[in-house]
């Protein structure tokens, strides 16, 4: 899914009204008590299925097919008069939608909205976020003046870090962390994880997001992480089905097109989805890309295809739960495409849940209209609202539909999940390359160079000072893609008068906008200065892209953390300084420069 990037300023004095309206009707029925297991397979009780039944039977067509739409909601403070909340109120109260997908804001604000949203609907709203590295994801951004953070939860490692690692229970406790925070706002279902098999070093999408290349670990790695969401209630959902791992291509922008045969793609990127829905996963997401091996064509999106959501997943691979599609408003589906013509595909292919729709109502009314056609079945329509109602019952929303917004304060960034966090960071950090055993580094005088995009406001702030503290005499520059060459020829000759140069590349996966790696002028030098004979020797720490090594394959000692995070750089900087072992291994490969598993360990 794409999120719109922008930094929240949050507005603290509007919290504590919004929190005193909604505490005292959600105090009866805390939501974050600790919630049943989800489990996909298991039959309705009596008292869920006559729920289902009754309120499936109180629906008029044009609800039922609400029932089956999902919207993006922001979770920041909003007044209840404020516009982009009356959208969303008309939406819930006309178009009776069925779920919500939520994306930034504190965990306070995220609750109290999801509340305030509950309260307004007449049956209740299934909840939804992406949470791929935890619910820290829904971040309350910066006071950017001070860079003070407005409050977040448990920001974890990316699915890459998990896997180098090497410890596969990681992925295991990581989820279930997740899941805790998650119910304890609100939310109900985690699009994670991602099962993609990240095969391609080219695609600018997927990448550490991913658990890694091997498909049989892969799938080892999701079948953990569904049943550790599940175990707390959470609704897991594996995606981006058929498979979006070998891809050049970002589907925010456009159509990747998998050339995969169909022998490939069941020992390769099905192998994980498999494991995924024999662990429980509720969800399967599919992806915006053409496959041709089994569509029959190069342009029809995966979403759009029956043989691919009902013939290959449903029938093939065995999947009974819920299907959802990615985002409509991502560019893979929705070039070529109208708003109506997309929704009424997706229907007619299989889904069950349309994701963040350009216009909920008109991809209500698309449909709706279909089947007064005769073009979808009314049979469909009523399959698709009862497996979401079914899973709605199954996560306890017949019973309670609100947050506790007392109560999360206990489970939402608690220090075990910090703890965890930070364990975890430190033990996937992987040294790829130390030709002059350069690590680690003690008593030198360093020049740290930290290169980061405008919007990396965060970057550096621990990294840089953990190193300065224990380096005395060094210093630190930062260098923006813009810089100029007379700045950089400036820094290089700054850096003849130490004994070492550090560079940090904050360089990570950006959703929609394909920007994964370092400008070329920037790399060239990083490069000219690992290649200066008579210079200091160059240690490279690559945050985000473990694949940044080609573009200054000079470097002598290169080290990733897979991630860019306060975590992370705590991690990279007490690694280079010996303070903490380094022990990760890489979990992809990069033909000429290192292979899966590799890492030195010091």
């Amino acid at each position: 899914m794409k999120l719109r990037p922008f930094i929240l300023l949050s507005a603290a004095v509007a919290l504590a009204s919004a929190c005193a309206r909604y505490v005292a009707a959600t105090r009866a029925a805390p939501a974050t008590a600790a919630a049943p297991p989800f489990d996909a397979s298991r039959p309705l009780t009596g008292a869920e299925q006559r729920w289902v039944d009754s309120v499936l039977t109180s629906l008029p067509l044009r609800d039922r097919v609400g029932q089956m739409v999902m919207v993006w909601v922001l979770g920041d403070y909003t007044s209840n008069g404020d516009s982009s909340f009356a959208e969303v109120r008309r939406w819930i109260q006309q178009d009776h939608i069925g779920g919500v997908s939520m994306s930034l804001g504190t965990p306070i604000e995220v609750a109290a909205k999801i509340n305030a949203m509950q309260r307004i609907s007449r049956v209740p709203l299934i909840a939804s976020a992406d949470l791929e590295p935890g619910l820290g994801r829904l971040e309350g951004g910066l006071f950017s003046h001070y860079l003070l953070d407005a409050g977040s939860a448990t920001v974890f490692p990316s699915n890459m870090a998990i896997a180098a690692t090497g410890r596969e229970q990681d992925a295991h406790d990581v989820a279930r962390a997740i899941g805790e925070e998650a119910r304890a706002v609100g939310i109900q279902i985690d699009f994670a994880p991602v099962v993609d098999v990240n095969n391609n070093p080219n695609n600018p999408v997927i990448n550490t997001r991913s658990f890694g290349e091997d498909p049989a670990r892969v799938a080892r790695l999701a079948a953990l992480f569904v049943r550790g969401l599940e175990e707390t209630g959470t609704v897991a959902t594996a995606k981006h089905f058929p498979g979006h791992g070998d891809t050049d291509v970002d589907s925010h922008v456009g159509l990747p097109i998998v050339g995969a045969s169909m022998p490939r793609l069941d020992s390769v990127e099905l192998v994980p989805f498999r494991a995924a829905i024999q662990a429980g996963a509720g969800l399967v997401m599919t992806a915006h890309i053409a496959l041709p091996a089994v569509a029959g064509d190069s342009t029809t999106p995966a979403t759009l295809s029956p043989r691919i959501i009902t013939g290959l997943l449903r029938d093939s691979l065995g999947f009974g739960g819920v299907t959802i599609t990615d985002a409509m408003t991502m560019e893979g589906v929705g070039k070529g495409y109208t708003t109506e013509q997309s929704s009424v595909l997706a229907v007619q292919a299989g889904a069950d849940i349309l994701l963040k729709p350009s216009d909920p109502t008109r991809a209500i009314d698309a449909v709706v209209a279909a089947v007064e056609r005769g073009e979808i079945s009314r049979a469909r329509i009523d399959s698709a609202a009862r497996h979401v109602l079914a899973l709605k019952a199954r996560v306890g929303l017949d019973a309670n539909r609100y947050a506790d917004l007392e109560a999360l304060r206990d489970v939402v960034g608690s220090p075990a999940h910090r703890a965890l966090a930070a364990d975890i960071a430190q033990r996937a950090v992987t040294l790829l390359r130390d030709r002059d055993n350069l690590l680690p580094i003690r008593g030198s005088r360093a020049l740290i160079v930290q290169y980061a995009p405008e919007t990396e406001l965060k970057a550096g702030r621990v990294f840089a000072p953990t190193l300065m503290a224990a380096l005395p005499g060094s210093r630190m520059v930062k260098i923006l893609p813009n810089v100029a060459r007379s700045q950089l020829d400036s820094i290089a000759a700054l850096a003849k008068g130490m004994d070492r140069i550090i560079v940090a590349a904050y360089v990570r996966r950006i959703e929609g906008a394909g920007r994964f790696a370092v400008p070329q002028h920037v790399s060239a030098w990083i490069d000219s200065l690992a290649r200066e004979a008579a210079g200091p020797r160059v240690a490279v720490a690559a945050f985000g892209n473990p694949y940044l090594i080609r573009q200054f394959p000079s470097a002598g000692t290169y080290l990733v953390t897979y991630g860019v995070s306060d975590d992370l750089e705590r991690a990279a900087a007490r690694a280079i300084l010996g303070a903490a072992p380094i022990t990760g291994r890489a979990p992809i490969s990069l033909p000429g420069f290192f292979r899966a598993g590799d890492g030195l360990t010091r």
